[in-house]
C-alpha cells in the first residue's frame, strides 16, 4: 500500500452511532497511522517529530509489533481505521500507556472509549503516561480515566505531565 486513504467526516459519520472497537495492528494499517502522525495540527498538538516513512514503518514492524511486551492495539470506527493505543515498558520498568487517534476522530469521544477498552487489556498498575503539557484534551482524556497527575518530565525542550493510573506512586 502505498498511500493511505483517510476518512472524511459528515454527519454520516456520527461517531455516537459508530461503534469504537479495538483489534489487532495490520500492516496496512500502518499507512494510515502513519498519515495520522504527518498531520501538522496532531504534530502542533503532541510536539511530536513525525518520521520519514520507512523509518515510521522500522519502528513499528520491529519495535512496537516486533516487541512482544507492548500491547498494541488498532481503534477502529464503523471498521475504518482511527488511531492506535499501546503500552510498553520504559528503560526505567514502569509501564507507559501511549495513543494516536486521526484527527477526524477527535472530540468526538472515541479516545475516551477507546482508552477505557484498552485498560480493560492492560491490567498492569500502575500505569503511567506523559502527555505534552499543552496537549490539555489528552491529559483530560487520561484523567477522565482515573489517571492523577503526578509531576512533570521533559523531553527535550518541551514539559510533559506525568499521569499516573493505580500503584503506591498515585497521589492520595
Amino acid at each position: 500500500m502505498a498511500a493511505a486513504t483517510l476518512p472524511v467526516m459528515t454527519d454520516a459519520h456520527n461517531d455516537e452511532r459508530r461503534e469504537v472497537l479495538l483489534r489487532s495492528v495490520t500492516d496496512d494499517d500502518l499507512f494510515v497511522l502513519l498519515a495520522y502522525e504527518h498531520d501538522p495540527e496532531a504534530v502542533r498538538r503532541s510536539r511530536f517529530t513525525p518520521r520519514p516513512r520507512d523509518a515510521f514503518l522500522a519502528h513499528w514492524r520491529e519495535r512496537v509489533l516486533g516487541d512482544p511486551d507492548c500491547l498494541v492495539r488498532t481503534v477502529t470506527v464503523g471498521g475504518e481505521v482511527a488511531g492506535s493505543v499501546v503500552s510498553w515498558t520504559a528503560e526505567d520498568e514502569r509501564r507507559f500507556v501511549g495513543y494516536w487517534l486521526g484527527r477526524p476522530y477527535w472530540g468526538r469521544g472515541v479516545g475516551t472509549r477507546a482508552l477505557g477498552l484498552f485498560l480493560e487489556l492492560e491490567r498492569v498498575r500502575p500505569l503511567y503516561a506523559d502527555p505534552f503539557g499543552g496537549n490539555t484534551a489528552s491529559v483530560r482524556l487520561l484523567e477522565r480515566h482515573g489517571f492523577e497527575r503526578s509531576g512533570t518530565v521533559r523531553h527535550g525542550d518541551d514539559e510533559h505531565i506525568l499521569l499516573v493510573l493505580g500503584g503506591p506512586e498515585a497521589p492520595r
